[in-house]
């Protein structure tokens, strides 16, 4: 029997617990359209992820290469296991989502060795890389080959051009690739007002996973090669990890609606502005406090228990730390000043009570 497609949500309905609870931009959406009709080449064969190549190029310099693949998790996976031997530990931020929020999937599935060092506010230094970058001789110890660093980290930090320029020189002088995670990596382009390339190819970074998700595509990132002595079996890896896409011209284009002109950037730069009235608005309220700069789109704060329950129940979003009572608020390309101000209005209300 057929069943007409209807929709099953309210769209009225907003909330600050992730980015990726936003929907798909228009502007993909057309893009989307556009690409359908017709065969195109399957498995990356096809017109629109050959354009896409062309673009990178013009973003992070001309031995850039992209690799589409569907999510965040198979780009840092596919990142890494092309940076290391069988053998090979990748050090990075015991906040890294690599390490706290991909299932073990760096392990299980990349076969890696992890070696997390604590950081105060999400970023490694070169100070705290070498708690870890040591026994490279020593057989009983995975041998550390990448620093993997996340751009903006998962505390809504962003390392400047300079800190990530002085985190690859250190590492390349210890024989160690550098990774950068990019899922917001539009976010920290944004804060920093300065071309993606200046804090990633220009910086020494060697491959990133570029996000698209969370910066209104429908899905879909990319692993991008820097440096292609850096990697080896890109291809091959990708497949393995079941990442390749049969129809892969939905995934580059996507991604060429973003980067192509300035939607990217857009889209990046309202989400930071939402997040700055956020944290405006909530700074004035007595029992809030806001624990990291910030300088992205997300904003952590602290404050009573029994109001985040409360408030929870009318917009969604989720506990950090709940012992400490810490919560993230997150904001999007579709967030807007209304849902903000409803927010803070409605967070007085609850400490009120």
């Amino acid at each position: 029997m057929r069943t007409d497609a209807r929709r099953h949500h309210d769209p009225q309905i907003r909330g600050f617990a992730s980015d990726n609870y936003a929907g798909a931009h228009p502007e993909i959406l057309a893009a989307i359209a556009l690409a359908n009709g017709g065969h195109q080449i399957a498995y990356g064969e096809d017109d629109y992820t050959e354009n896409l190549q062309q673009i990178v190029k013009g973003h992070f310099g001309p031995t850039a290469e992209a690799f589409p693949v569907f999510n965040g998790t198979g780009a840092n996976v596919v990142s890494l296991q092309a940076m290391t031997d069988r053998w090979g530990a990748v050090i990075c931020a015991e906040s890294a989502h690599i390490n706290v929020d991909e299932g073990g999937a760096p392990e299980r599935v990349g076969g890696l060795k992890l070696l997390t060092v604590p950081t105060p506010d999400g970023k490694l230094t070169p100070e705290l890389i070498d708690r870890q970058a040591y026994g490279w001789d020593d057989e009983h110890r995975a041998m550390p080959q990448v620093v993997s660093i996340t751009q903006n980290t998962e505390l809504g930090t962003v390392y400047t051009p300079d800190e990530i320029r002085a985190i690859c020189e250190h590492s390349h002088e210890r024989g160690m690739k550098v990774h950068l995670d990019g899922a917001r990596i539009a976010n920290a382009a944004a804060s920093l007002d300065v071309p993606v390339r200046t804090f990633t190819s220009e910086a020494g970074v060697d491959v990133l996973s570029f996000g698209g998700t969370k910066n209104g595509a429908l899905f879909g990132e990319a692993v991008v090669v820097l440096n292609p002595d850096a990697v080896r079996a890109m291809k091959h890896l990708r497949k393995l990890s079941m990442q390749l896409a049969s129809k892969m011209r939905f995934v580059s284009v996507q991604l060429e609606a973003l980067l192509a002109g300035d939607l990217w950037l857009r889209n990046a730069r309202h989400a930071n502005a939402m997040a700055q009235r956020l944290a405006e608005g909530v700074r004035a309220v007595d029992g809030v406090e806001i624990l990291y700069p910030v300088q992205a789109n997300a904003v952590f704060a602290r404050l009573p228990h029994d109001v985040s329950e409360r408030l929870q129940k009318r917009f969604r979003f989720y506990f950090w730390d709940e012992a400490a009572g810490d919560v993230r608020w997150m904001c999007s390309f579709d967030t807007t000043e209304d849902d903000v101000d409803a927010f803070v209005l409605a967070l007085k209300e609850e400490i009120a009570k």
